[in-house]
């Protein structure tokens, strides 16, 4: 897919992944429409860095209410004319160093937002994505959805957003099968990144160099991600996997597989 004045809808991109992406998708051509809830104060440098970039809108949008995902689709419409592209980005995971243990308005917002508003979005945008015969739809998930409240990522997942992180793995099929042949449907399933379970988090601060330390060790390539990994997935997602549908792309340096090493092979009695 070639990105020149193609759309975007980025949600969840004032900061961070979202923000990172968003700016990718502009600096390769894409006109790309921003959402932003939380965090105002990172907003002026959204504003400034996204006029750098490209053509752009920034909506601010509390998808937690069903009914601002047509609303916000509908505003992209009326300002572009079309939607190719769809980054579903937004989700909120309590981490149980922080939060400590889960009370029902805690568990209401991660499946709030983690799960239902992605569902609600696609549903909007799916219509206006088919229109184009060639849209694309890239899903963030984690690596919770795996490996749950357990090992050294006990500190960092609850259960609820790990079940909600299972539920978008069944989304992305279903969406799949909904969206071809003119939409592809793919997840990127995400270890610990900056920004995300990983450094510039609230979390990552409040483990000790022991904690910290298990994660990585736990991670077979030794190192928690960057945002440039992200980057490179998702346009290879988005521009460089036409064939390629309803998969989900496992992005975790390999901290899925790190809990079991590989033996020497023993020499055997034969």
């Amino acid at each position: 897919m070639d990105l020149q004045e193609k759309v975007a809808l980025v949600l969840g991109s004032v900061k961070g992944i979202g923000k990172a992406v968003g700016l990718d998708l502009a600096r390769a051509g894409a006109r790309v429409v921003y959402t932003w809830h939380d965090w105002p104060e990172s907003l002026p440098a959204l504003e400034r860095d996204a006029a750098a970039a490209g053509e752009h809108l920034i909506v601010p949008v509390d998808l937690r209410d069903t009914r601002a995902a047509e609303a916000l689709v509908a505003q992209v419409i009326r300002r572009f004319g079309r939607l190719d592209i769809l980054i579903n980005n937004i989700e909120r995971g309590g981490w149980p160093v922080v939060h400590g243990p889960y009370t029902p308005e805690q568990w209401d917002l991660e499946m709030a937002t983690t799960l239902r508003a992605k569902q609600w979005v696609f549903t909007a945008a799916l219509p206006h994505l088919k229109a184009t015969g060639n849209g694309a739809v890239v899903t963030f998930s984690s690596i919770a959805a795996l490996v749950g409240r357990s090992g050294p990522a006990g500190y960092l997942f609850n259960e609820g957003y790990a079940a909600a992180s299972r539920g978008v793995s069944l989304l992305t099929e279903t969406w799949a099968r909904l969206g071809a042949p003119e939409v592809r449907v793919n997840e990127l399933m995400l270890g610990l990144f900056a920004t995300r379970h990983a450094e510039q988090t609230r979390g990552w601060g409040l483990l000790d160099d022991r904690q910290r330390q298990a994660l990585l060790d736990h991670t077979l390539l030794g190192r928690t991600g960057r945002l440039d990994d992200i980057l490179r997935a998702v346009r290879f997602l988005i521009a460089e996997a036409p064939f390629m549908t309803g998969s989900v792309l496992r992005l975790d340096g390999g901290y899925v597989l790190g809990g079991e090493r590989v033996p020497p092979m023993p020499p055997g009695v034969v």
